[in-house]
């Protein structure tokens, strides 16, 4: 069977603070999606890594100690899922998530999270140049307006940019299908 990890990236109170991102953000079913994935994985006992940004900006709401630095509900660690600190984009700059990961032989990833187009793109890329095997869930992530361009547009070429090159997207019902039938004939 093929090693499988689920990685949860940013899904942080702070980045619903309206003001600072800069209005409505897109995918408002993202949360719902990724825990959908998150009880599947817990279900299974599939391994999961959880991944917060540290943000060292003084005026960020994902600060550490902060109330924005918190998981959302429903996305806090277990004791048995690892946690990593990144304060760049990538959640393989800065923390041991690439080592822990190929020292338990885990190839294949599954990645969701907040923004699609910062951290999730940026981990995602990397993921794919570190040889791990990557799927991006594109509904259960999220990305805010940037510039002139609303959340909608950014999150889909976010998504189209990486497809096909660095990861291979998918929906949540059809990466949990998969998943369903693959645990029952493996």
């Amino acid at each position: 069977m093929m090693s499988r990890a689920l990685i949860l990236i940013d899904w942080q109170v702070g980045l619903d603070h309206p003001s600072h991102w800069g209005g409505v953000r897109a995918n408002p079913d993202a949360e719902a999606n990724g825990l959908a994935l998150l009880a599947e994985w817990r279900k299974r006992g599939w391994p999961i890594a959880h991944v917060f940004h540290d943000s060292t900006s003084e005026d960020s709401p994902l600060r550490p100690h902060t109330p924005g630095h918190a998981p959302k509900a429903g996305f806090e660690p277990r004791a048995e899922e690892p946690t990593y600190h990144k304060s760049v984009n990538s959640a393989f700059i800065g923390t041991s998530l690439e080592a822990d990961l190929k020292a338990r032989n885990l190839t294949y990833l599954v990645i969701c999270g907040l923004t699609t187009n910062h951290c999730v793109s940026t981990s995602t890329r990397m993921a794919g140049n570190l040889g791990f095997d990557v799927i991006l869930v594109g509904d259960a992530c999220g990305a805010h307006p940037q510039g002139r361009f609303d959340a909608d547009t950014i999150h889909a070429v976010s998504l189209a940019n990486l497809d096909g090159e660095f990861c291979r997207v998918v929906n949540t019902s059809d990466i949990l299908a998969t998943l369903r039938i693959t645990a029952t004939v493996a």
